[in-house]
């Protein structure tokens, strides 16, 4: 098990990723003015762009949508990784080796640089089948996917490849590119035989299967000659890299729909994925090789932003809230079965949860090719609540003609809704099975429901199906311990709930749109900020929102420590943001990415220092007007011989010369 990775490569990973890169990969960034970026929000549909990066600082904010973070938050919410996995990806991306606190070896049981060599590996796989796709010796593998409708686009858009018939022909090419035999050997694309390696995938299309950031895990593999002996389809063994009840066949392309539309397909093959996207579905995966587990669960409900905590009710509109999953299975007894089993998981998901079953028995590739993608699209719009699919189903195994029958399947289906955990969907669902059985006493169907909560547990093999060692509560892996305030590696499978903003003044009053710029320069350019920001007392700001960003820039050394932390990075703010984003509280840490990120009125480089000090000594005026409004008022309500009237007096003359030698030196 990993321990936490230590904080100081955390920091290291904040300041030597560029986020403009990591960022650009997803979208289109340009220039917004000196060091600022910007472009279309990948987290929301919009037209105009308002999601904002600013380099230097390593921010981003969208002021669309309130989305906001460093690099490590941004590729947590677009990949659907937890922290320690954002982290150790980006890690790879600059090659630093982390450490772990307690000596703890990375999650992946590798040494450092190990698993970066065997994605390599499986980078120049992939790119070797893709160029073999179009030699003579795969003539089979293109019409194998002609027959389905699949042209060379087709193919290119999901990486599909052909192994040759040979015994070696990957492994000449990857001994060639200096692959080594024991990393041939862990990456699983090689077998172990009397005589050495030889390639295990032979005469086979195959389809790379990547993880949700578009790096290439291992491979499916379809048989396409009769003398081949081997299974149907055959994927990558368990290796370091691939663990089949972690991956998603097409999760790499489906993720950005995903989290648009709030839904995903889930499908039995590589061909159904194919055939799902290729008909406007573009947020259907497949397991590979496996039925659909609590880790599955786990990637889908971070990318739909599921926190497991409401429970997923529909709405009049149609929408649902928590997002869709459908499981989409061959109408035949097999998929049914599979359906049935996808019941154990169900209690998984807030989200709703629904089964799109093809009754004629065919699957989504076959589907597309009888009817045409307009079937495919229909399939999906179909879907049946998996709750109502489980409850008919085990229905239809009774007369319900009879009383006896009736009586059978009331007694079999009772189970089933008491299973329900959502507590406020099992009244609803106890009416609807007392309707299917036509049974008018609903009290009757209430009791024997009540009473199948009641019951002993079942049989195992007499319940859902459910992955073996599968607890009660969500799914999450107990590997690590909870998450902690100053954003270290906890269980990185915890889906974060939305923390509540706090709210802002309205941008039209000036006295607070001078405080919030102080705090943007503050936090963009501290060295260029005149160290009387420093001198600010804490009713400085008169929001209470930029309050507390005050105080928060106050408790990590004002800008004199800016400047320090901003030397040692090479002139970068990217560790001075951080260090203010950790003294806010949690519903403050928003509004310090917004203002970090937020562009300057000016700033080309020949003004900004003039206007940076322009803006802070606008904002100690303000000051100084307070103060003596203050004083002046307290003098009219005073007699002239009182004692203190001379001292406040001479404390206004003093205040007045501040402020004009304020307005004289500026």
């Amino acid at each position: 098990m990993a321990g936490r990775i230590v904080r100081e490569d955390v920091e290291a990973v904040r300041e030597r990723v560029r986020i403009e890169d990591v960022v650009g990969q997803h979208v289109t960034l340009k220039t917004a003015g000196v060091g600022s970026l910007k472009g279309l929000c990948p987290f929301h549909d919009e037209r105009s762009p308002s999601f904002h990066v600013r380099p230097q600082v390593g921010r981003y904010h969208c002021f669309g949508c309130g989305e906001g973070g460093d690099v490590i938050s941004f590729v947590q919410k677009v990949d659907g990784l937890g922290f320690a996995e954002a982290v150790e990806y980006l890690a790879g991306r600059v090659g630093i080796q982390l450490r772990y606190e307690d000596g703890a070896a990375p999650r992946t049981g590798e040494e450092p640089g190990r698993r970066r060599r065997l994605l390599d590996a499986h980078r120049v796989a992939e790119e070797f089948y893709r160029e073999q796709l179009s030699t003579p010796a795969a003539a089979a593998g293109r019409a194998f996917l002609a027959e389905r409708g699949f042209d060379r686009s087709a193919a290119e858009q999901f990486g599909v490849g052909f192994a040759p018939q040979g015994w070696d022909g990957l492994l000449r090419h990857l001994r060639g590119r200096g692959f080594t035999e024991a990393e041939l050997t862990a990456s699983g694309l090689v077998s172990q035989g009397q005589r050495g390696i030889y390639d295990r995938f032979r005469g086979r299309l195959v389809w790379p299967i990547r993880e949700v950031t578009g790096e290439t895990l291992g491979f499916g593999a379809r048989r396409l000659f009769d003398e081949d002996q081997g299974p149907k389809y055959l994927n990558t063994p368990e290796t370091p890299l691939y663990r089949k009840s972690q991956v998603l066949y097409g999760l790499d392309l489906a993720k950005r729909d995903m989290q648009r539309d709030k839904r995903v397909v889930v499908v039995e093959g590589y061909t159904d994925v194919m055939a799902m996207h290729l008909s406007g579905i573009g947020t259907a995966v497949a397991t590979c090789g496996t039925a659909f587990g609590p880790d599955h669960a786990r990637i889908v409900r971070r990318l739909l932003g599921d926190s497991g905590s409401t429970s997923g009710v529909q709405l009049a509109s149609g929408t649902s809230v928590g997002g869709e999953i459908i499981f989409t299975f061959d109408g035949d007894a097999a998929g049914q079965k599979a359906a049935l089993r996808a019941f154990g998981e169900d209690q998984s998901f807030s989200a709703q949860t629904f089964v799109a079953v093809e009754r004629s028995g065919m699957d989504p590739c076959e589907l597309r090719q009888a009817k045409g993608p307009d079937a495919v699209l229909a399939l999906v719009t179909s879907r049946t609540p998996l709750y109502e699919f489980v409850i008919r189903s085990t229905l239809a195994a009774h007369d319900l003609s009879t009383v006896e029958g009736r009586i059978g399947a009331l007694r079999a289906a009772a189970p089933v809704v008491a299973g329900i955990r959502d507590a406020a969907l099992r009244p609803e669902y106890t009416r609807l099975l007392a309707g299917w059985l036509g049974i008018d006493d609903l009290d009757t169907v209430r009791r024997a429901v009540a009473g199948a909560s009641r019951a002993p547990s079942r049989p195992a093999d007499q319940r859902p199906a459910r992955a073996p060692g599968r607890p009660d509560g969500p799914p999450g892996r107990a590997d690590g311990p909870a998450p902690r305030r100053d954003g270290a590696p906890g269980r990185d499978d915890t889906v974060r709930v939305p923390v509540a903003r706090m709210p802002v003044p309205d941008r039209r009053d000036p006295v607070a749109q001078i405080e919030r710029t102080a705090l943007e320069v503050a936090l963009q350019q501290p060295a260029l900020v005149p160290l009387e920001f420093d001198a600010l007392a804490a009713d400085a700001f008169a929001a209470p929102a930029y309050r507390a960003v005050h105080e928060a820039v106050r408790a990590a050394g004002g800008v004199a420590a800016a400047r320090e932390v901003q030397a040692a990075a090479g002139g970068a703010a990217t560790g001075w943001v951080g260090l203010v984003a950790e003294q806010a509280a949690e519903p403050v840490r928003p509004l310090v990415t917004e203002l970090a990120v937020a562009p300057l009125p000016e700033d080309r480089p020949e003004s900004l220092p003039n206007y940076v000090r322009g803006v802070v000594m606008s904002l100690i005026e303000i000051g100084y007007t307070r103060h003596i409004a203050e004083l002046r008022g307290r003098l009219q309500r005073m007699d002239p011989a009182a004692d203190g009237y001379r001292a406040a007096y001479a404390e206004l003359v003093e205040v007045e010369g501040r402020r004009r030698m304020l307005r004289e030196s500026a």
